[in-house]
């Protein structure tokens, strides 16, 4: 059985891209964006300290809920929106294969 998941990411200029994600090296969305070399900074190394890597869950993927700590982050971001989420924040796990998400812009 694989343990890789497809993700769909629009990325800021509106092109698809189709990523494969493991689900078995405790990778979260903003280190599979950087492991295809997307705009995805991740300043602060996935700590939720900055909003680099916040996106938009285009899908109806049931994710965790926000921490404390990406909910005051998300607080201070520009562009957020009701589905705004941290990319560093979203591990990848079996149950979110197809997941679709957009990048937010650039602050």
């Amino acid at each position: 059985m694989s343990s890789d998941i497809r993700v769909f990411l629009t990325d800021r200029e509106g092109e698809l891209h189709k990523l494969t994600a493991p689900t078995d090296m405790q990778m979260n969305l903003m280190e599979v964006c950087k492991a295809y070399e997307l705009p995805v900074e991740g300043t602060c190394g996935g700590m939720a300290l900055c909003a680099s890597c916040q996106c938009y869950v285009e899908s109806e993927h049931l994710l965790p809920e926000r921490s404390d700590d990406e909910e005051a982050m998300l607080a201070e971001a520009f562009y957020v929106r009701e589905n705004s989420r941290l990319g560093c924040q979203i591990q990848m796990t079996p149950d979110l294969d197809g997941l679709k998400i957009t990048l937010a812009p650039e602050e």
